[in-house]
């Protein structure tokens, strides 16, 4: 597999590590990006020989969520448009919650706004304790929609009221205590938390993981079509306000929003 946003490895175990790969951008995301995620899915989707997938992000952080230059063009965009690439990024999320295979976030630095997203959508997520997190959509005149199934579906509803609106940023013991996490570990021991992790999956059926992966979410019934469509029109909606336009711009020209504490 050869993207260009992404770095895709497999060694003799069939585990892939599967490495966010624009390090220069804080490995934001844009539609190139969340096409090739799409994309991965798929492949790994007919793959049986694949165990488990690492996810992790190149340079000095796992992802700094959106890319804000992509998110500024929704804004530029008409309704159709918008809803588009709010359900691109909605199909990728939802194609990785349902990979067959156990999904294992290995993230260090920051995870923001979509970044803290695609934690969510992997089975455990493992972190350097030095790593901090936020929901940084409101802080922009956004809203973390396509992203709230799953972080709800992680959290619950009382925790995510705790971080979810207030653009606050947060230590790894912090989404630890929150269950974003499962650990924060020191950093040069985060390599070896996370084979630790992948170590069970190499001894059991691989295709019994999956069917118990699919279990659990058929179990859970939080996340489906409605509730999904429901957060694309949201982010939809979100992009076309004057807000959303102020708050990116603010940040782009490297000043405060309108609405900020200018002290």
């Amino acid at each position: 597999m050869t993207y260009e946003t992404l770095n895709v490895t497999r060694d003799e175990r069939g585990v892939v590590t599967l490495e966010l790969n624009r390090p220069d951008k804080r490995n934001a995301m844009t539609a190139t990006m969340i096409a090739e995620l799409n994309d991965f899915a798929k492949v790994i989707h007919s793959d049986e020989r694949i165990r488990a997938v690492i996810l992790s992000g190149r340079g000095d952080m796992f992802c700094a969520g959106g890319d804000l230059s992509w998110m500024m063009a929704q804004i530029e965009a008409d309704r159709p448009k918008r809803m588009q690439e709010a359900r691109m990024l909605a199909e990728m999320l939802r194609a990785m919650n349902e990979l067959p295979v156990p999904l294992i976030a290995k993230i260090h630095g920051a995870a923001f706004g979509g970044g803290v997203g695609l934690t969510c959508i992997c089975d455990v997520a493992i972190a350097s304790e030095n790593t901090r997190f936020g929901f940084t959509e409101t802080k922009l005149g956004i809203i973390p929609a396509t992203i709230g199934p799953y972080v709800i579906a992680r959290i619950g509803e009382g925790a995510a009221r705790q971080v979810f609106m207030s653009a606050r940023v947060f230590q790894a013991d912090e989404a630890a205590r929150l269950g974003l996490i499962k650990i924060a570990c020191p950093g040069p021991e985060l390599d070896a938390t996370v084979e630790a992790e992948v170590a069970p999956y190499l001894g059991v059926a691989p295709g019994a993981v999956g069917r118990t992966k699919n279990l659990i979410r058929m179990l859970s019934g939080k996340i489906d079509d409605a509730t999904i469509e429901a957060s694309i029109r949201a982010l939809a909606d979100a992009w076309d306000t004057d807000e959303a336009r102020e708050g990116i711009s603010a940040f782009l020209e490297k000043r405060k929003p309108q609405w900020a504490d200018k002290e």
